[in-house]
């Protein structure tokens, strides 16, 4: 079992004749086969050639969705365009959206969140976000297939980077990964902390967490309160930030520290209270989380 994305997913890719569209939608057909078409608009009725499999183009994905049955979209169209995919993707009753762009207007995304949440039915990952991935199985985004493994480790991170340091060493330690996913880190997104965290808790293949967040906000805050009372799974976690000078401002549009909350100190704080292993460096995540399954059993 997996959350979110496994080998019966059905992905179409909304911008999939563009530069970056195409390289990576290749590359996730090529790791699992999952991609059953693209979108893009006055270039419906082409065919791609992905090693031998045909992949349809269509306008619009309302009518990708009728033809091929996709219940999963991944987006790679420009800032300008990205909000009125996401509600394209709604609209046509895509149950996950995973936005990899990056730039787009907040504002933009006020309105998307608003519909979305009115409209339910969808759920939205990132946007500005590397996406998912689960070992053996689905790759949505950008996420490097090379550095996982499959495994029980579930990873949840607003960091693309940091995500990829530390799977690459939960790999390395012999520790594989059940699911990964990058929540991504603006001010006004989809799926969050809490949301993921739950997920992973949920699911019995997934025996411990991983979660990697940053100053600004307070999502890791939130999660970390409800971890406290209700997760029972060994977990390691790690903020990035903590040498970060006061005031100064990291590169997520979402890395905002307001009214004392937000710090990388008021967050390892919480997640510490929450029973989570923080590490001081990612690579210690491997170690920490050890120690935490350990102590456990």
């Amino acid at each position: 079992m997996a959350i979110l994305a496994n080998k019966q997913t059905r992905l179409i890719v909304q911008g999939i004749t563009g530069r970056e569209g195409d390289f990576h939608a290749r590359q996730m057909h090529k790791y699992s086969g999952i991609v059953v078409g693209g979108v893009t608009p006055g270039k419906g009725g082409m065919e791609l050639d992905y090693d031998g499999d045909k992949i349809p183009v269509f306008d619009t994905v309302g009518e990708a969705v009728r033809k091929t049955g996709a219940d999963t979209s991944v987006i790679y169209v420009p800032a300008r365009f990205a909000a009125d995919a996401v509600l394209e993707a709604a609209d046509a009753g895509v149950k996950l959206i995973v936005c990899i762009t990056e730039g787009i207007p907040v504002l933009d995304m006020v309105r998307v969140r608003a519909y979305l949440d009115a409209k339910g039915g969808s759920l939205l990952l990132g946007p500005n976000c590397p996406g998912l991935l689960t070992p053996g199985q689905a790759k949505i985004g950008i996420i490097p297939a090379s550095i996982t493994m499959p495994g029980k480790v579930g990873i949840v991170s607003r960091s693309g980077t940091l995500t990829y340091e530390a799977v690459d060493s939960l790999t390395r330690a012999g520790m594989g990964q059940s699911s990964i996913v990058g929540i991504g880190g603006d001010p006004v997104r989809g799926l969050n902390f809490l949301d993921v965290v739950k997920m992973f808790n949920d699911d019995p293949d997934t025996d411990s967490i991983v979660m990697i967040g940053e100053i600004g906000g307070s999502d890791e805050e939130a999660a970390a309160e409800w971890i406290k009372q209700n997760v029972k799974k060994p977990m390691a976690g790690f903020i990035a930030g903590l040498s970060a000078p006061e005031g100064k401002r990291m590169g997520h549009a979402g890395a905002i520290i307001e009214g004392g909350k937000g710090t990388a100190q008021s967050k390892m704080e919480a997640m510490t209270a929450a029973g989570i292993k923080v590490a001081t460096l990612v690579t210690q995540i491997p170690e920490l989380l050890q120690q935490a399954m350990a102590e456990k059993r």
